[in-house]
């Protein structure tokens, strides 16, 4: 009754129907959007001696005035959804970490295809030069928060973190919770240790359990008749699976998200309710979903392992070989590099290492960035199964004649000889033979059961 008389008094609204981005604060004389404007054609700045530079030799796909009216496009639609603080946050946080030496990546999905996060320096991808869509990314007919994964080094990772705490006030950011649930063949060892049941029976009936991904009590008890005539058998084992079925998917514990942080414009207690860990962090009571359902910027801060190893390389080379290796200026065009991809001797290389992608290199034989791009995407279950791979395979090497159903097709699908990998390839396909603009093309939503559904970048 006094719950209920709590719950009466309280008066909170949860609709998310709001936006709150924390308060950026910008140099006297600038508004919001001017300084936006500025920092994005500052950055613009930047990058055109490399872009003339490709001109100059021929290797620029797109003339530069191209450039400048995507450039315009990007600025113009990201003032009208009232973005600019978003992008100024994330441009402060980069910066920070580049001018204190913490290896950041060079951007991932779809914010790759953001020509003023290229400009900003949160991406050091040129959508432009590999095709890549705004409105993948940002698409004013389905208004939603950009989504930005930044990549930052493993073992610096918390600096960054740190360095917002101090920016935007210790008391307006945290960590986001997250739950761990009641997996099939936990809850069974759970439930065992309640009802007293020894160990040696509990992981008997455990292991009986398929260890399959997203495995279930119901579809164990199916798939495996062992576990089926143990549970006919014996009673206890009977009353060991009857209560871990309910329990199954269950809430067990909370821990911290490995990647997710909120930042608010007010103290955060004013939008969400708060968790002290084990270790004593502040992170949200609400998980991600939750947190950006109300209408808070929720950022990931991922740590890379990869990205460290990059810098532990090339301190080492600088070490013992006296040379100072600009990662971001490797040539992309070196025949040794791609011999080793040809021979698959890609161990530690990061989505190209398991045996799979090893045989499948050994197959393809890469010649080109644009060739280990493609292999990337279609290395997952649809393609592989449908016979796509097998089709890009023998396009590439000639041994099959390229057919395009329309000549319409032939610039979106030539990178791949015919073959439709990429969303962005789809999406091209919508709005030059069904007339849709590219915001329609997204918002139509493309399953992620398409090959192409797959992140290009």
């Amino acid at each position: 009754a006094n719950t209920a008389r709590i719950a009466e008094r309280c008066h909170v609204d949860l609709s998310g129907t709001a936006t709150h981005l924390p308060n950026f604060d910008v140099p006297a004389g600038f508004t919001l959007d001017d300084y936006f404007e500025h920092t994005v054609r500052e950055g613009f700045q930047y990058r055109i001696p490399r872009l003339t530079e490709m001109a100059a030799r021929g290797a620029l796909k797109h003339p530069l005035d191209g450039y400048e009216r995507r450039l315009t496009y990007e600025i113009d639609m990201i003032k009208q959804m009232k973005y600019p603080g978003y992008f100024l946050i994330v441009w402060d946080f980069i910066r920070y970490a580049r001018e204190h030496g913490i290896p950041v990546g060079p951007g991932r999905g779809s914010a790759a295809g953001s020509f003023v996060a290229y400009c900003l320096r949160i991406t050091d991808v040129d959508p432009i030069e590999y095709d890549l869509i705004f409105e993948r990314f940002l698409n004013p007919e389905r208004v939603s928060l950009p989504d930005i994964d930044i990549d930052f080094c493993e073992r610096r990772r918390g600096e960054v973190i740190e360095y917002v705490t101090r920016k935007y006030g210790r008391e307006n950011v945290a960590q986001i919770i997250t739950f761990g649930t009641m997996k099939a063949r936990a809850v069974v060892r759970d439930v065992a240790r309640v009802m007293d049941i020894p160990y040696a029976d509990a992981d008997r009936v455990a292991k009986a359990i398929p260890p399959t991904l997203d495995m279930t009590l119901a579809k164990a008890l199916d798939e495996n008749p062992a576990l089926k005539e143990m549970e006919q058998k014996d009673e206890r084992v009977k009353e060991l699976l009857a209560v871990a079925r309910r329990l199954e998917g269950m809430t067990r514990h909370a821990s911290v998200h490995a990647a997710g942080v909120v930042i608010a414009p007010r103290p955060l207690t004013e939008f969400v309710p708060l968790y002290k860990s084990q270790k004593d962090e502040i992170v949200t009571q609400w998980a991600m979903k939750e947190v950006e359902r109300v209408g808070l910027l929720k950022m990931d801060f991922l740590g890379l392992s990869t990205l460290t190893l990059i810098r532990d390389a090339l301190d080492e080379i600088k070490r013992t070989e006296q040379v100072d290796i600009d990662i971001d200026a490797v040539p992309l065009d070196d025949p040794k590099t791609y011999k080793l991809f040809c021979e698959a001797q890609t161990n530690g290389i990061f989505q190209f290492e398991s045996s799979g992608m090893r045989d499948l290199l050994r197959k393809a034989k890469p010649e080109r960035l644009d060739d280990l791009i493609a292999l990337n995407a279609l290395y997952r279950p649809g393609p592989l199964k449908s016979g796509m791979v097998d089709d890009f395979i023998a396009g590439k090497q000639g041994k099959t004649e390229v057919k395009y159903e329309l000549p319409q097709l032939v610039p979106i699908l030539s990178d791949t000889y015919g073959v439709i990998a990429y969303q962005e390839q789809v999406m091209r396909i919508a709005a030059e033979l069904a007339g849709f603009s590219m915001g329609q093309s997204w918002a139509r939503k493309i399953p992620a059961s398409w090959p192409g559904s797959a992140r290009r970048s």
